[in-house]
């Protein structure tokens, strides 16, 4: 996981350059494609594309790398001032990161980030992709804000989980591998060897953990003495 500004940074990079062209194809192939390729009277849809002129963004037609410029910019920005910070806060209101096992926490990060980032971006794309040739009405758009939702919520989950972010995680290893391994080889304990010595660190983390409940019991037990 980075652990400071800047590996941050690539990760979100690497997160959102992942996710951007998933939504593209999923929007274009998966959730309209279909209706592209008939409204075209063609068999393909980057055919259907080329013959409509491109993509409809924001009242105009656009080239799709044009799309994908405009999702990264929107999707980047919202990943580093909102969905990661927010998401590890969240995380953490949830699960304690020194008590839970890693894939857990990790597991809870990506849940909270999929729960802000799809309805921030399903907006943002309800403005990108509204008909404004038809004009403007406010509860077309909430309209399809909420169609968006539905539709990418799935897909934003199970993607994240089981393929975007194991595979950035792969890929910030590779990046950051000798930082990593720096990072294990001063902060990790030296593993039990057998099994006695497995048991014997089970209990020493037993006590630790009774310690930190006691001792949170005593201030609790100050406070409410305070209190009274």
């Amino acid at each position: 996981m980075p652990r400071n500004q800047f590996q941050r940074m690539i990760f979100a990079l690497l997160t959102v350059i992942i996710t951007v062209h998933g939504y593209v194809f999923y929007s274009l192939y998966v959730v309209n494609g279909k209706l592209l390729m008939e409204m075209n009277g063609t068999n393909s849809v980057l055919s259907a594309i080329n013959t409509q002129g491109g993509v409809y963004m924001f009242g105009r037609m656009l080239p799709i790398w044009a799309v994908v410029i405009v999702e990264f910019c929107f999707a980047y920005t919202l990943e580093c001032l909102l969905g990661s910070p927010l998401s590890f806060k969240m995380a953490c209101s949830m699960f304690d990161p020194r008590n839970n096992h890693p894939m857990i926490f990790e597991t809870a990060i990506i849940s909270c980030t999929v729960l802000i980032m799809c309805p921030a971006m399903s907006f943002i794309a309800a403005f990108l992709y509204y008909p404004y040739y038809n004009g403007f009405n406010i509860f077309t758009l909430l309209a399809n804000w909420i169609e968006l939702i539905c539709h990418n919520f799935p897909f934003a989950f199970f993607s994240q989980v089981f393929f975007i972010q194991p595979f950035v995680r792969f890929l910030f290893g590779k990046l950051f591998a000798k930082d990593i391994a720096a990072r294990k080889n001063q902060a990790e304990p030296e593993r039990p060897q057998d099994e006695m010595e497995a048991i014997a660190d089970i209990f020493k983390r037993m006590d630790e953990i009774q310690e930190r409940l006691e001792h949170e019991r005593r201030q609790r037990k100050k406070l409410a003495e305070k209190i009274q």
